[in-house]
């Protein structure tokens, strides 16, 4: 968890163009993995996940990111895990597809608000049309993870009495 908030603090610097920067590649890897840990283990397992990213998150962001983006970064993130974490819980007695997708949705779009406009409001980048270009991969890669979760679903041992 980590190491993809890590690396997308880094790559969220590297604007592909006034729609887009590479951050928005890596971090909807940190919704799949927390919902594959709430799948399998429940909310608190991924709660206690979320946390633990959150603390290696800050501690290295202050290294490869300016200030802003860190403070943006870690606020984003563990809001947005967090409510992953209680919509997918919610959502978990429904069909496979559907909790990881509501979730992604929704913390995908809280995170985006909240780290774009920490991030570079105020500032002349167009962090508006980055957020917007962000949003829309993160929910597309959202989507595509979904295949993934299913098949690494079909790998993890069911727990006794858990829901699949």
């Amino acid at each position: 968890m980590g190491v993809v908030v890590l690396a997308s603090n880094v790559l969220v610097q590297y604007p592909i163009n006034d729609w887009l920067t590479w951050g928005a590649f890596s971090y909807p890897v940190a919704f799949l993995v927390s919902n594959l840990i709430n799948r399998r283990f429940g909310p608190h397992a991924a709660r206690r996940v979320a946390w633990s990213g959150f603390a290696v998150a800050v501690l290295l962001s202050v290294w490869v990111a300016t200030p802003r983006i860190a403070v943006a970064s870690c606020s984003a993130f563990i809001v947005a895990q967090l409510l992953d974490i209680t919509v997918f819980d919610r959502l978990r007695a429904g069909n496979w597809w559907r909790a990881p997708m509501v979730a992604t949705s929704c913390s995908a779009t809280v995170d985006t608000a909240i780290f774009w406009s920490v991030a570079f409001a105020g500032s002349s980048l167009p962090w508006i049309s980055w957020g917007a270009g962000d949003l829309a991969v993160k929910l597309a890669i959202g989507l595509c993870l979904l295949a993934p979760f299913r098949a690494l679903l079909w790998k993890m041992a069911p727990l006794p009495g858990s829901v699949r």
